[in-house]
């Protein structure tokens, strides 16, 4: 019998062969044939495998879940009730998808309005540089708490730790110089201009993965928060850029 199952995370070759080898591990599989472009894997079996083993067996491969599967040409399992790893959330679960995000934001905006008062003068430039900062020390954070899972997680869209999985393990510590180069004005123009690249760039791999099938899970947060690679992500990357940006013409 064959089944055709749609597989998210999916992002390069190297992903398609690593499923492929999990599919096959399963005993009941006899052939697999997994195609990256379709976010596919067609499977030769004389019964149906065991849905839990195949997830498992993907869960040890990477990022990787069945989001569907069609038996015979007929669909037997749809997407999961859930919110899948990199699929924007519905409507009515937005606000628990984001809220660790939202409260972040909040949090940071707050303590960087106390930060920039000058007496009973506002900068905006101080209010920025003050965000700025603990944007980057809070998100280094929750990497931080689990460098591997997010190294791992980062090398499913971003286009330099894909073809090199150390710069997963540095992004991180990237992060946290930038906010503390921000809370300590040091050389804040070399500030801005690393700033414009380093999340220039990233966003150039969540815009890939907008545009490709296979969607993953968003590693802003690391392990810890579960949220989709959407198109928050890419706002909140490019809204570092426009103010790192912005900050620099100003200075």
């Amino acid at each position: 019998m064959k089944y055709i199952y749609k597989v998210s995370g999916m992002t390069c070759a190297a992903c398609a062969k690593k499923v492929n080898s999990a599919f096959l591990k399963h005993p009941d599989v006899l052939l697999a044939d997994v195609s990256q472009q379709k976010g596919t894997a067609s499977v030769e079996a004389d019964k149906e495998p065991e849905r839990n083993q195949l997830d498992k067996l993907l869960e040890g491969a990477g990022q990787y879940r069945i989001t569907g599967v069609t038996k015979g040409g007929e669909q037997i399992t749809g997407s999961d009730s859930h919110t899948s790893a990199g699929s924007e959330p519905d409507a009515s679960s937005t606000w628990d998808v984001y809220k660790p995000l939202v409260l972040i934001f909040l949090y940071v905006s707050g303590i960087a309005v106390v930060a920039s008062h000058a007496g009973q003068y506002f900068s905006w430039y101080t209010w920025m540089q003050y965000f700025m900062a603990g944007f980057f020390i809070v998100f280094s954070f929750f990497k931080l708490l689990d460098l591997h899972g997010f190294a791992r997680s980062y090398a499913m869209y971003d286009l330099l730790a894909q073809k090199w999985k150390g710069y997963g393990y540095i992004y991180p510590f990237l992060e946290l110089s930038l906010g503390i180069l921000y809370l300590t004005a040091v050389n804040l123009p070399a500030t801005h201009a690393a700033t414009i690249v380093i999340m220039g760039f990233s966003s150039i791999g969540v815009i890939r993965n907008l545009l490709s099938p296979n969607k993953v899970k968003c590693a802003c947060l690391g392990t810890v928060f579960k949220l989709p690679l959407g198109h928050v992500t890419l706002v909140e990357d490019l809204l570092m850029v426009a103010m790192a940006g912005l900050m620099l013409v100003t200075h």
